[in-house]
């Protein structure tokens, strides 16, 4: 398999990227810093240098192009402004979803947030909800993979923790919230991109006890 993974320096896509090049799998890292090259070949990543808020859609199509699926695992991160929460968290991810279109890439998996299905109103003063506006442009950008005629999976973990990854999660359309081990978040990834059948779900997924590989053969089979 040959992947693109957008936002490729963060920690869930670091952890991804060796799960599948560790088997022989092709991954390409799309970065926005050039420092980060080094730290994705260490990982077996091919790095592009691509700032997904500033480059046009043909750009991106030109960095994807003959890859088999792409992640969507960028995001604005912490200490970022309202402002960026939408050009990242949304704007990105749907200039991805154009470029995936316009570059014949039918495969594409969002890592999400809980809390998206029911996004927060607008406050009055966005500076002071920075969390609530993440939501919101989320959401939108979960809405408008989803009424594309990809083969979209969105998966959307709980809190994020460091903590050793054991393989095993509680994974449906709605969990109850809880914690969830990036290494555990990047081995459902890495599922939903073998299974063919998760495209079309939408699912959160937390700390559990059944086997990933079990956890989204089941979801696939609904």
């Amino acid at each position: 398999m040959h992947v693109a993974i957008a936002g490729a320096h963060g920690q869930v896509a670091r952890l991804l990227a060796r799960q599948l090049t560790t088997r022989g799998d092709e991954v390409r890292g799309l970065i926005r810093k050039p420092e980060q090259a080094d730290d994705l070949r260490a990982d077996g990543q091919e790095p592009v240098v691509l700032d997904l808020e500033a480059s046009d859609v043909d750009e991106v199509a030109a960095a994807i192009a003959g890859v088999d699926a792409v992640v969507f695992a960028a995001g604005a991160g912490p200490g970022s402004g309202p402002e960026r929460k939408w050009t990242v968290d949304h704007g990105a991810a749907v200039k991805l979803r154009e470029a995936c279109e316009a570059a014949g890439v039918e495969r594409y998996v969002m890592v999400s947030a809980m809390g998206t299905d029911d996004p927060p109103p607008a406050p009055d003063d966005p500076e002071e909800q920075v969390f609530d506006v993440y939501l919101r442009a989320k959401a939108a950008a979960d809405e408008d993979l989803m009424a594309s005629d990809l083969g979209w999976t969105i998966v959307r973990p709980g809190r994020l923790t460091d903590e050793p990854g054991t393989a095993t999660v509680t994974l449906a359309r709605h969990v109850e919230r809880g914690e969830v081990p990036r290494e555990d978040v990047a081995t459902v990834l890495r599922a939903c991109l073998d299974d063919e059948r998760t495209a079309g779900h939408v699912f959160e997924v937390v700390g559990g006890d059944l086997p990933v590989i079990d956890a989204v053969a089941a979801l696939a089979r609904d």
